[in-house]
This record gives C-alpha cells, structure tokens and sequence, in this order.
C-alpha cells in the first residue's frame, strides 16, 4: 500500500510542477505588462508615481506667420515643466492669408504634441475655439491668443489657481499695452457685461484662461460669444475667478479689433441673456413686456372711454386713443412671439458655423 501511495504521490508531482510553472510565467507576465504600462506613463507621472494632468492648449489664430515660431519656442518648455511631457496644443488656423499654416505645418514636424486645424475661410474667434474645445483631450485647457501679447509664463499660475478649486480662471489683463481707441471700448464693454451679469471681472476679453474639461460642454461658443464664456459658466452654476497677468505689447502684425466688432459683441451680449435665462422660458421675457406694454394701453383707451360716456369729450380723431390702441396690438403682437419662441426652443437645431479644410495631428 506504501509503495502504490509512492507511486502515484511521485506520478502527480509532474502535474502539479507543470501548474506551478505555468502559475509563474503568468505572473511574470503580469509583472511585465505593469512596468510597460508604467514605462509608458512615464512622461505624464510626477515624481511621487502620480499621473500629471493631461494639458491642452488651444490657441486661435489670423494671419499671425511672425509670432508662431517664438510661440512655439516659448510654449513648449512651460507646457514641459507643468505636465510632464502630457501635454497638447492645438493651433486654429481661422483662414489666415498669410504663411500662418506653413509655419504650424513646421511646429508640427518640430513637435507632433503641437496640431493644427485649418478653416476654409475666416469664420471668427468663436468658431476657432468651438472646434478647439472639442478636439481637445485635456483635464485643463488653457486658451491664449498668437500675437505673443499673452505670456506662456503665466501658464503655472493659472494652473496652480484652478486647482485650489475653481472651474474656470479667467486672465486679467491689469496693465494693458494696448492703443487707446482699442482700451477705452474694452473698459466700456467691461463695465457693461459686469452689470449685466453680475460676474465681478476686470477683463471679460482675456484670451489667457483656463477651464475644467467638464465646463466645456456646456459653453455655447458662436458669433462674439467668446467674450461671454466667463458668464456662461457662471450662469450654469461654476466656480469662476480671474488672476492678473502679464501683457505684452504687439511685436508683429495689426490688431483685429474693430468698432464692428464692439457692436456685434453688444448684440451678442442681448443674445446672451435671452438664451441663458430665458431659452426655455421665452414667453417669461416676451409676455411679461407685452402684458406690460397692453396694459398701458388698456388705462389710456380706459381714461379716454370714461370721457366720452360721461360727454366731456369725443373719441373721434384722437392721437391719444390711436396711441392705447396701438399699445395693445404690440402688447398682444409681444405675447405672441413669446409663444412662438416657446414652440422653437422644443425644436431648435445645432448649426454647426465652421468648415474644416485641413487637419495635422
């Protein structure tokens, strides 16, 4: 019995060493699997073994072929030391006229982090960062402008401010150099949008800022309504502060500001407050004049008619009775239009305001 229990004790070894070997090549292979994962983190992971923030960086352009290279230059250190290696930028060429996409198409050999897209014509700033928001990978993403006016320094104050808490950390401009014809409208504007809002910012027009990936789904970004970004994320409930940084005087190229521009950012901000408060509730705003308007013109037709019953005068020919009468009708007209703003906002579309011509990266 002792020798029939040898036996098949020495017959199962062979079983169970075969197991055991497999059980250790399966986990060297664990092993090996864990540092390649690692290895490949190795540019995004700080010292501590903690994964850094991916960074993205979109920056709008036109016509800037003088500034980009310098822009790169600058960038790309800064971007290096805050992320580790992890780190996108994403150029939007708005149809520039100029040589500003041969040099991206360089920047790209240079450094395949930096990409390029490029618009069939110039379709606006909005429409540059639209399409920049959503190609872009980042947990942060920083927004500047290409004329070199926007320090990349200011980069790792930004980040170090949203990360004690904050959704979006808009740049402040404090000490301009800018001409006075663009300085003066700028403060106006400022003025305006902070009352309107009740955001309490200097500088709603800083292209330097930096948002939470998860903000930006929620922006509405079309016509002028970059200048409103700060607001919009306000508006939905974010945390939003600012942060003064440094601004340099144009080296290269002319501003692309202009007094239409102003105007147009006037009309956006209307737009703004409509679609932000009242985009689903647009009989709210359109009802509530119209009543008020009709109601005005119901007391004077009112007055009016007492007169006459009580003969002290005739209704015949009065500007004042056409003026209530005219009052109700465009109290009624307001009423409807808020009716017919409540049916459009069940069905309205995204329309999409760019055409994509050529893409790097």
């Amino acid at each position: 019995m002792e020798t029939t229990s040898g036996q098949k004790s020495e017959q199962s070894d062979p079983k169970r060493a075969r197991t055991s070997q497999e059980n250790g090549r399966q986990e060297s292979e664990r092993k090996r699997r864990g540092r390649s994962r690692g290895g490949s983190r190795g540019k995004g992971t700080s010292s501590g073994g903690r994964r850094s923030p991916l960074i993205s960086v979109v920056i709008p352009l036109y016509n800037e072929e003088e500034s980009l290279e310098e822009l790169g230059k600058r960038l790309t250190p800064v971007l290096q030391q805050i992320s580790g290696g992890a780190y996108e930028v994403i150029f939007v060429d708005d149809g520039s006229t100029d040589a500003s996409y041969e040099m991206l198409r360089k920047l790209h050999r240079a450094n395949g982090r930096f990409k390029a897209i490029r618009f069939r014509a110039n379709y606006g700033k909005s429409a540059a960062l639209a399409i920049g928001f959503k190609q872009a990978r980042g947990d942060y993403v920083f927004t500047m402008d290409a004329d070199l006016q926007d320090d990349p320094g200011e980069l790792p104050k930004l980040l170090s401010e949203i990360q004690k808490g904050f959704d979006l950390v808009s740049g402040w401009k404090k000490k301009r150099h800018d001409p006075w014809h663009k300085t003066l409208p700028s403060k106006l504007f400022n003025v305006v949008i902070r009352r309107v809002t009740r955001l309490k910012l200097h500088d709603f027009n800083c292209g330097l800022k930096v948002y939470r990936r998860e903000v930006l789904p929620t922006l509405s970004v079309y016509g002028e309504m970059h200048r409103y970004l700060p607001a919009q994320a306000h508006w939905q409930g974010f945390r939003v502060t600012e942060l003064a940084v440094t601004h340099h005087p144009r080296k290269h190229g002319a501003s692309k500001f202009g007094m239409s521009r102003l105007v147009k950012g006037f009309l956006d901000l209307m737009t703004l407050v409509l679609t932000t408060r009242y985009a689903q509730r647009p009989l709210h705003i359109f009802g509530t004049v119209g009543i008020a308007i009709a109601t005005v013109g119901f007391l004077i037709d009112l007055w009016l008619t007492i007169e006459w019953f009580f003969g002290k005068t005739f209704l015949t020919n009065r500007p004042l009775a056409l003026l209530g009468t005219l009052l109700i009708i465009v109290g009624v007209q307001l009423v409807s239009i808020g009716l017919i703003g409540e049916m459009v906002a069940k069905n309205a579309l995204d329309i999409k305001e760019y055409s994509i011509r050529e893409r790097l990266g």
